[in-house]
């Protein structure tokens, strides 16, 4: 079935993962998350979060003393230039190859790369290619 049309928005309100050792991830996301443009919005004692994802140690309150299991977190890119970027810094901070940055034959233009996070996350940023958007994101205000 090919998608012509895509809809982003509320459809995951938010992720939590529950990490061994919470500065090897703060490395890594930070590192991540800046080539990406996400900014890293909060951090605490045994935990930090991006946007909708939250990342602690398995003694904080919303972890229940748990480590989570392995996750595929996708993030979107603005370009291929950004995917391949993402893939290069992933690999200095920590993350492990688990896919170059190429095209994928999930659908034409589609263009990726993954790395395992320091708890083995697979952790991929994606460039759709070329596409008209509605806006650039959405925003939720309280």
């Amino acid at each position: 079935m090919e998608t012509n049309e895509l809809h982003r928005g509320r459809l995951i309100d938010h992720i939590q993962l529950v990490v061994r050792d919470l500065e090897a991830s703060r490395t890594f996301y930070a590192a991540v998350f800046d080539v990406l443009g996400i900014p890293m919005a909060g951090e605490g004692g045994n935990y930090f979060w991006a946007d909708e994802l939250f990342v602690s140690t398995a003694d904080s309150e919303a972890a229940d003393g748990k480590l989570t299991g392995r996750h595929h977190l996708a993030f979107q890119a603005q370009d291929r230039a950004m995917v391949d970027r993402f893939h290069e810094v992933a690999l200095a901070h920590g993350g492990k190859d688990n896919g170059a940055p190429g095209l994928r034959d999930y659908h034409p233009g589609y263009y990726g790369a993954f790395v395992l996070d320091p708890d083995g996350n697979n952790i991929e940023a994606v460039y759709h290619g070329e596409a008209k958007r509605s806006a650039p994101s959405v925003k939720v205000e309280f």
